[in-house]
C-alpha cells in the first residue's frame, strides 16, 4: 500500500495579495428585501416589454441607481426605485445605471416603489419628496406585496395629488396609458378596456388554448360537414328506392 502524497503549498502563494476587480460598479442599491418584491419588480418589467414588444422608444428596470447630482458626480445625490420607466429614450439594455447628465436630463416617467418594514417610511415621505420636487417624475406609486397597500400619485402644478381608484381598485396611469391593480395579490397592468396584461409566459398559454380550440372548431365542423354529407346520400338513396331520380326533383 503506498503512501498518499502531501500537497505542499508555497509560502508565497498563501501570501498572495488578493486583488479586487477595478472599475465602475453595475448599482448602489441594496439586496431587495424578498422574493416577493423580486417576482414583483420582475412582473412588472416583464408585462410592459410583452405589451410594448414593438417600442424601443422606453427604458424599463428595476432596482437600478439614478444619478441625478447637479455636479455630475456620482458619489452624491443618488437613489434606486425599485422599478421606474422613462419614456421618449432608448431600450439600451446595457446600462449599469441610469445617469441623468448622460441621459439628456431625462427622469423616470413613472415609479413604483414595493414597500417593506424597513423601506415603507422612506418611500412615503422622503422618496415621495424627491420625486415630487427633483425628479418632476408625474406618476408615483407604492404597493406592499404583504398588506396590499397600493396608493398612487399624479404630478399637478409641481405638487403630487392622490389618484382616484376606479370601482375595481385600480389607479390610471397617464404616463403608461394604462391602469395599475391589485390581480391574484400582485400589481398588475390593465389596459384602458379592463384587460389584463399577461406576462409572457400568460400569453403563450392563451395562444396555445385559441390554437386547440380553433382545431376543436375545425374537428367539429368537419364532422357536421360530414353528417350532412351521410344524411344527403341516405336521401338520395331513398328516393332511388322509391322509383325516383334526385337530379330531376
Amino acid at each position: 500500500m503506498t503512501n498518499p502524497q502531501t500537497l505542499t503549498i508555497p509560502q508565497s502563494e498563501l501570501n498572495h495579495e488578493i486583488i479586487f476587480p477595478q472599475g465602475e460598479f453595475w448599482s448602489d442599491e441594496p439586496p431587495l428585501e424578498s422574493n416577493l418584491h423580486l417576482r414583483q419588480i420582475l412582473l412588472l418589467i416583464q408585462c410592459l416589454e410583452w405589451l410594448w414588444q414593438d417600442r424601443d422608444d422606453y427604458f424599463a428596470t428595476g432596482n437600478l441607481t439614478i444619478y441625478y447630482s447637479p455636479n455630475q458626480k456620482k458619489s452624491e445625490d443618488f437613489r434606486g426605485p425599485d422599478f421606474f420607466v422613462v419614456l421618449g429614450t432608448t431600450r439600451n439594455q446595457n446600462r449599469k445605471s441610469w445617469v441623468v447628465w448622460q441621459e439628456e436630463g431625462k427622469y423616470p416617467n413613472v415609479i413604483v416603489e414595493i414597500l417593506s418594514d424597513s423601506t415603507a417610511q422612506v418611500d412615503r415621505e422622503e422618496k415621495k419628496q424627491i420625486y415630487q420636487d427633483i425628479f418632476r417624475t408625474p406618476d408615483y406609486f407604492w404597493f406592499d406585496p404583504v398588506t396590499l397597500e397600493f396608493e398612487g400619485f399624479t404630478l399637478i402644478r409641481g405638487t403630487y395629488q392622490q389618484i382616484e381608484p376606479t370601482e375595481q381598485g385600480w389607479l390610471w396611469s397617464e404616463q403608461l396609458k394604462l391602469y395599475l391593480g391589485i390581480y391574484e395579490q400582485q400589481l398588475r397592468y390593465f389596459t384602458p378596456q379592463g384587460e389584463l396584461v399577461p406576462t409572457p409566459e400568460e400569453a403563450a398559454k392563451q395562444e396555445r388554448q385559441i390554437a386547440q380550440q380553433e382545431r376543436e372548431n375545425a374537428q367539429q365542423a368537419q364532422q357536421v360537414a360530414q353528417q350532412a354529407q351521410q344524411r344527403a346520400r341516405q336521401l338520395e338513396e331513398k328516393l332511388r328506392s322509391l322509383g325516383l331520380d334526385p337530379n330531376e326533383i
